[in-house]
């Protein structure tokens, strides 16, 4: 197996701590020692030993001399764990070869610590994928004040996300929906549009194969609080976090009946602020799941840094809800184009992932 093999199949590691690690990063790491693999390991949860030491435990006496691939520049601080850097030298590997360097001040610097060691050491192997499988754990450090903000949509052939009557149940097919609910547990929160919430009356929770660590904060961002009481959300906002994201302009008597039924209810003048408020309250990553309004609004201020587009082999036509209201013209040559991160099938639907920067 050859070192970018390796990369590949520890990246695909990684994802297996999804909604388990946060806010720690994904990272997946394999030991090769004459070109087979002798130990893998990925970081399972947070507080748990990182992937790298989980790798060596793997491979044991077979780590001493061998190469180690791992995802992320190993660690070189001691937080809730000890430093990676420690157990890699103490394991007697040769060889580091990572992917991305760890972008976080505390704990970077790994790969010096190794080098004055005497290993030899080379990153930038699928740099890029690394950072986009990671895009929220490096957007932290990017010197904004917001969440990292991602927008999910199911849409058809012509770009609608629900047909003349409003109705979206269902433009995507069941392997998308069972899919939306694994993507949904690797964010702090899930945020929808009042209309989405009145159409749709979504219980936005967890509900697939991963338990995450702590479950996403569910978000209505509604100007006028204008939130049914016999909603889902409303109904069930004492068992699971709510959060209301309301104008200045929200009646307090709409506001009162909100906070009266658990909603907690938080006042923003528009998306750019309603995002610094999400991550005053600890909020790193937010999932946007419509409708087209918020998500338009969004892309428009240019808030938005990667997009998740369920396509699905039908047309809707001109009276269709569109996925993106409110956008403004751009000419040709003067739009931006979205870089592609990932295209595959999810049943009948093909899944698009596109990152703004």
């Amino acid at each position: 197996m050859d070192y970018r093999a390796a990369m590949e199949r520890a990246m695909e590691l990684a994802w297996s701590g999804w909604g388990r690690v946060g806010p720690n990063p994904m990272v997946g790491a394999v030991v090769v020692r004459d070109g087979a693999v002798v130990g893998e390991g990925y970081h399972e949860a947070f507080g748990g030993p990182h992937g790298e030491v989980l790798a060596l435990v793997a491979a044991g006496a077979r780590a001493r001399g061998a190469d180690l691939v791992v995802t992320l520049e190993p660690c070189a601080h001691h937080g809730k764990t000890p430093p990676c850097v420690d157990a890699i030298l103490a394991a007697g590997i040769k060889r580091v070869v990572f992917a991305a360097a760890d972008a976080d001040p505390v704990a970077r610097g790994g790969a010096d610590v190794l080098r004055r060691a005497g290993v030899e050491v080379q990153g930038g192997l699928l740099e890029a994928e690394a950072r986009a499988q990671n895009a929220a754990f490096f957007h932290r450090f990017a010197g904004l004040d917001r969440p990292f903000v991602a927008v999910k949509l199911a849409v058809s052939l012509d770009g609608r996300i629900a047909d003349a009557r409003g109705r979206s149940r269902w433009v995507s097919g069941p392997e998308a929906r069972e899919w939306v609910q694994w993507l949904r547990a690797g964010f702090d929160a899930v945020a929808v549009g009042a209309g989405t919430a009145r159409a749709d009356d979504p219980e936005l929770t967890v509900r697939g194969a991963v338990t995450p660590a702590r479950p996403p904060l569910r978000v209505v961002v509604s100007r006028r609080a204008a939130l049914p009481p016999e909603s889902r959300l409303v109904r069930s906002a004492r068992e699971t976090p709510t959060l209301a994201l309301v104008g200045p302009e929200a009646p307090e008597a709409a506001r009162a009946a909100l906070a009266a039924a658990g909603v907690a209810v938080a006042e923003a003048a528009g998306p750019a602020e309603a995002l610094v408020v999400l991550g005053r309250r600890g909020i790193g990553a937010v999932l946007v799941e419509g409708g087209g309004v918020l998500a338009g609004a969004l892309v428009e201020a240019d808030l938005v840094d990667r997009l998740y587009l369920v396509v699905a082999p039908l047309l809707l036509g001109e009276g269709g809800v569109p996925a993106f209201a409110g956008l403004a013209a751009r000419e040709l040559e003067r739009a931006a184009r979205w870089r592609p991160v990932e295209r595959r099938p999810l049943g009948a639907d093909t899944l698009l992932v596109l990152d703004r920067r």
